[in-house]
């Protein structure tokens, strides 16, 4: 196989509001951190650990003003996008480097006073929402919906 793949999903927290930046041309960028955690039980000391993992996600235009108007501080997302890191110049003229994950797709599991009411509750099955994905009209002739080749 010679292509290659830069593919992220992850499955996390916000750990803050969504930041936005608009553009003269109408455009605009949000930018929030997401935390993703690992758990595991240490072999020496027989204890619970847990490891918090965080990503600068960006997401753009129309996916920016939903998590916008819809993410808060501890609500649970599904991200799914592409490893981007990009360079720059601190005040000081040093060269940085920041490594973000650009959202191609989003799906919002639960807010956080949710994921609060659920704790010590029985789960039940959050609303979700997700980015609005177009779709083709749906045809009444069913021989004109049939494009098998058999």
């Amino acid at each position: 196989m010679s292509g290659t793949l830069n593919k992220v999903m992850l499955i996390g927290h916000l750990g803050d509001e969504v930041k936005m930046h608009y553009f003269e041309g109408g455009g605009c960028v949000g930018r929030f951190p997401l935390a993703t955690n690992e758990t595991y039980v240490s072999k020496q000391t027989n204890e619970r650990v847990t490891n918090t993992e965080w990503h600068n996600i960006v997401v753009r235009n129309k996916g920016a003003e939903i998590c916008e108007k819809y993410l808060s501080k501890g609500d649970k997302v599904y991200i799914e996008g592409r490893l981007k890191t990009r360079k720059w110049t601190d005040e000081s003229g040093s060269e940085r480097y920041s490594t973000e994950i650009q959202c191609t797709d989003f799906t919002f599991l639960t807010t956080k006073k949710e994921s609060e009411a659920q704790m010590g509750s029985t789960p039940s099955a959050a609303p979700q929402v997700s980015k609005p994905v177009e779709s083709k009209p749906v045809s009444s002739d069913p021989i004109e919906d049939d494009d098998l080749p058999f």
